[in-house]
């Protein structure tokens, strides 16, 4: 799931084998006199100091002298970069967003369904309690409740996304942020309900799994239970109210600016040209700053809309074919198109 920067990931994306590739001229890609490079640039300054790789860092330094207008943004990209089509497209977009929930510090009326902190025996790697058995109570009585919610659909969902802002009934506001998984693989819920014939492909969303749910209860949490894993959280005390939530580098991601993908193919820290078709198309340079247990393979992006629920709303019904494109340092994209 999303969280800390993973040193061994942005090393396997570095060095991973040669994959199906194919250079473009920056003329090729949708839209892009059209993009706000300067904020791409933004977003890419974020996190391209934590880019540990020779060919990167004479770049990073070179982009935190660039000025902040979309010209010199965008010759920038064009100077430094060539765009590459790793893997066959159709691409499969998706989005996220943080969500934004009421809770309380304690168990107490319609506050009954914990979040929990890492229990401290868990390490990286290891396979531990099952979705189903921490539900059950297997974590109870140990006092590792982070916070206490009122919906185990809200539950649920917060570990998808991986982040959230909690409102607490003393009117405080707490955010957490992702602090380890049971090491359980994530397995979709969707696929289940499509498996077992409540539900078409298209028919599956976010919000129409939590309508589900909520509205079979029983058998509805038996579903959930279908996905053994489960994302425990820690408090960030550190953010602004106006930063969004810490992706897998560490740092703070940015709304429609930064995507979750697959680290064996793509490297962290990277800019990606995304052109999202279908509803509410997009064509716009975003950078690769998180991951998610379910993002898997080399055109596969989740996209982050935003904190709240209109972000919940525009985030969850994404499903979307299109292209995306990386943005590699010259020589690394040529070595690339070489190896195949």
């Amino acid at each position: 799931m999303r969280g800390f920067l993973r040193i061994l990931g942005v090393m396997a994306a570095m060095t991973a084998g040669p994959a199906p590739a194919e250079m473009l001229e920056f003329e090729a890609l949708d839209g892009w006199h059209d993009d706000n490079h300067a904020e791409a640039l933004t977003a890419f300054l974020r996190t391209c100091d934590l880019i540990d790789a020779p060919d990167w860092r004479p770049i990073c330094a070179v982009a935190a002298d660039v000025p902040q207008d979309d010209t010199s943004a965008r010759s920038f990209f064009e100077l430094f970069f060539r765009p590459v089509v790793v893997g066959r497209p159709p691409a499969l977009f998706t989005g996220y967003f943080e969500p934004e929930l009421e809770g309380s510090p304690v168990r107490s009326g319609r506050f009954q369904y914990p979040i929990y902190r890492r229990p401290p025996e868990l390490r990286e790697g290891m396979v531990y309690h099952s979705r189903q058995a921490i539900e059950s109570g297997a974590l109870a009585g140990r006092g590792l409740e982070l916070a206490w919610l009122d919906d185990p659909v809200d539950v649920y969902f917060l570990q998808v996304q991986g982040s959230g802002r909690i409102r607490m009934s003393d009117g405080s506001v707490i955010r957490v942020g992702y602090a380890g998984s049971n090491g359980h693989a994530y397995r979709s819920v969707g696929q289940e309900m499509v498996r077992r014939g409540t539900h078409t492909m298209d028919q599956v969303s976010a919000p129409e799994i939590a309508s589900y749910v909520r509205s079979n209860p029983g058998e509805g949490r038996n579903l959930l239970h279908t996905n053994p894993s489960y994302v425990f959280f820690r408090k960030i005390g550190t953010l602004d109210p106006k930063d969004g939530p810490i992706g897998a580098m560490g740092r703070s991601i940015s709304t429609l600016r930064s995507v979750a993908i697959d680290p064996k193919f793509t490297p962290l820290g990277a800019p990606v040209w995304i052109e999202k078709d279908g509803r509410a198309p997009i064509r716009r340079l975003m950078v690769a700053q998180d991951t998610g247990g379910a993002i898997k393979g080399m055109q596969r992006a989740d996209i982050f809309y935003g904190t709240g629920p209109a972000a919940g709303a525009a985030a969850g019904t994404v499903k979307h074919p299109g292209r995306m494109v990386l943005l590699l340092p010259i020589d690394r994209a040529f070595a690339m198109l070489e190896g195949n």
